[in-house]
């Protein structure tokens, strides 16, 4: 079964920093797109930023310049650093991957969430 871990939220005041990170368990996997998700109360669930297995990325128009995600495929990691926060980035972040070897478990993937809250 395919885990991911995520882990790094917390509280900060604005301007504050935070690094996300979310390790899927287990060996033998290749991925290709790799992102964050964040979600508030009674909203959908929007893209933050995406990573491909090439290394190209995609960002919301409200964290460009602020955020930056980044992989480790050895690490079956990915990161998402979070600079200049502001209250309106308060969230629950969700890691999400699609996962493409091995064959047998290809498909797309949901973290747990971890809640990151920027306040004063």
């Amino acid at each position: 079964q395919v885990q991911l871990v995520a882990s790094g939220g917390g509280l900060v005041q604005p301007g504050g920093s935070l690094r996300l990170s979310c390790t899927v368990s287990g060996s033998g996997y290749s991925f290709y797109a790799m992102g964050w998700y964040r979600q508030t109360p009674g909203k959908r669930r929007d893209l933050v930023a995406a990573i491909t297995s090439g290394g190209s990325t995609n960002y919301a128009d409200s964290v460009k310049g602020r955020f930056t995600i980044s992989r480790d495929n050895a690490k079956n990691t990915v990161y998402l650093q979070m600079n200049s926060l502001k209250p309106e980035d308060s969230a629950v972040y969700y890691c999400n991957v699609d996962l493409a070897q091995p064959v047998g478990l290809r498909g797309n993937y949901w973290g747990q969430g971890t809640q990151v809250t920027v306040s004063s």
